[in-house]
């Protein structure tokens, strides 16, 4: 993707998180495109129509650049395991990574934990999206 002059460093992003069931991925790029795919089938495509899902994935975006000193450069195809997230950045010097416990980023116990809090903003607006459309 090449970088348009202004672009931040951050072209997309995605959060994936491991349960009993699966893997539930999502996806963010700087284009507006939103997505949540979940292993055992189904999820939300499409989601970049929407103005509030543009915006929490903006936000997602951003509070991923401004963490990227916490992520490790290099990208890991490994699937997270139950209660783990892995959260990926794809930027134009390259891809960087970070894995924790859900629960030590859900309660603020991660320095990263605003990007897991960012990351869940696009999953209220995808759900609330959805609400609207049943």
């Amino acid at each position: 993707m090449a970088r348009g002059p202004g672009a931040p460093s951050t072209w997309g992003a995605v959060m994936e998180l491991g349960n009993g069931n699966g893997v539930a991925s999502l996806v963010c790029l700087s284009d507006g495109t939103t997505s949540l795919y979940v292993s055992t089938g189904g999820g939300m495509i499409g989601g970049g129509a929407h103005e509030a899902v543009v915006r929490a994935n903006e936000a997602f975006l951003a509070m991923t650049a401004e963490h990227l000193s916490g992520m490790t450069r290099g990208l890991d195809h490994a699937l997270p395991a139950e209660g783990r997230v892995i959260i990926r950045a794809l930027t134009y010097d390259g891809p960087f990574t970070f894995e924790e416990a859900e629960d030590d980023l859900g309660y603020g116990r991660s320095p990263l934990s605003p990007v897991f809090y960012a990351a869940h903003g696009v999953l209220t607006e995808l759900r609330l999206v959805q609400e609207k459309l049943q």
